[in-house]
């Protein structure tokens, strides 16, 4: 249904129109993400799980990423962002998978511990304050950051005809390293929860983040959070595709990594907050391993208490 709406019949009526593809598919962009938005509102209110805009993360930028190809389908530059992004958002996708985020019921499967304990703070426990952050923060605000730092995909389209360049490359080599990066913390962090859940001590792996019940071993002994810098990174590496496109170093579209960033340092002061109350030790790791950026060639090594 989605792909019928761009038609060659459609790219010819938007050029005599003195309308360009690009504003036609702008607006097909807008459409989308205020659906996808509505219906995770609608769903999140009437199961009580937050997590519907969480499910759908991973999955609105291929959304776009192939509509955006379908529509210029000749343009290099956008197969090559639109593979990344296929290949970001599948890997994502299984780690929510694998966790428990989906289930054969579209509208359940397991919510993010961080909102049913965002539910219970007071200030959202009067009137209809919970639904009202609901709607305008977990559905509509979220899906319109998904969209904003999808936006390099609309400035490639705009400059379709400017051949790739070696920033492309760059930028398509930093992202796929940044997606490699992730997957590893990603991974590291899933084996510890099972051996954490199953109480496996396996060879003396992860002993210290066991004892202490958070993990502080592996690429957590660099930094706090390393699959959300290299999340954070992954969109970053992607604005530089709409810099190349465009010869533009700052163009707009930098609204969407600068949200992402934002939102990351806010998600995570609030994920600390929790680890503070829950593990007597994670004072002690937080005053010597850094948030984001890594202090490296330094060892960091924690002990016990």
């Amino acid at each position: 249904m989605i792909f019928l709406i761009i038609q060659p019949s459609t790219v010819l009526q938007s050029l005599l129109s003195g309308e360009t593809p690009v504003d036609h598919l702008f607006r097909l962009w807008i459409v989308i993400m205020l659906a996808a938005a509505f219906i995770c509102f609608v769903v999140g209110e009437l199961t009580h799980n937050y997590s519907q805009t969480d499910k759908v993360w991973s999955l609105m930028p291929i959304v776009y990423s192939l509509i955006t190809l379908y529509a210029f389908p000749s343009s290099p530059r956008i197969w090559l962002m639109t593979l990344l992004v296929i290949t970001w958002g599948l890997r994502l996708s299984y780690n929510f998978y694998r966790k428990g985020g989906y289930n054969i019921i579209p509208w359940k499967g397991e919510e993010d511990y961080r909102w049913g304990i965002l539910r219970q703070h007071p200030i959202l426990q009067k009137g209809i304050r919970i639904t009202l952050f609901n709607l305008l923060f977990i559905s509509l605000y979220q899906h319109m950051l998904i969209f904003l730092f999808s936006t390099p995909l609309l400035l490639a389209a705009q400059n379709a005809s400017v051949s790739l360049s070696g920033l492309d490359y760059l930028a398509a080599l930093c992202m796929f390293l940044f997606i490699l990066l992730e997957t590893l913390a990603d991974n590291q962090l899933y084996r510890f929860h099972i051996l954490k859940q199953t109480k496996l001590f396996l060879n003396g792996k992860y002993k210290t983040s066991l004892y202490n019940g958070f993990l502080s071993e592996g690429l957590w002994n660099y930094v706090r959070h390393p699959n959300f810098v290299a999340e954070q990174a992954i969109w970053v590496s992607f604005y530089f595709f709409g810099v190349a496109a465009s010869s533009q170093l700052i163009n707009w579209t930098i609204i969407g990594p600068i949200l992402l960033i934002l939102l990351f340092a806010g998600s995570s002061e609030f994920t600390e907050r929790i680890s503070l109350e829950k593990y007597p030790d994670y004072k002690k790791y937080k005053t010597h391993v850094p948030k984001f950026i890594p202090l490296l060639f330094k060892s960091r090594k924690h002990g016990n208490g």
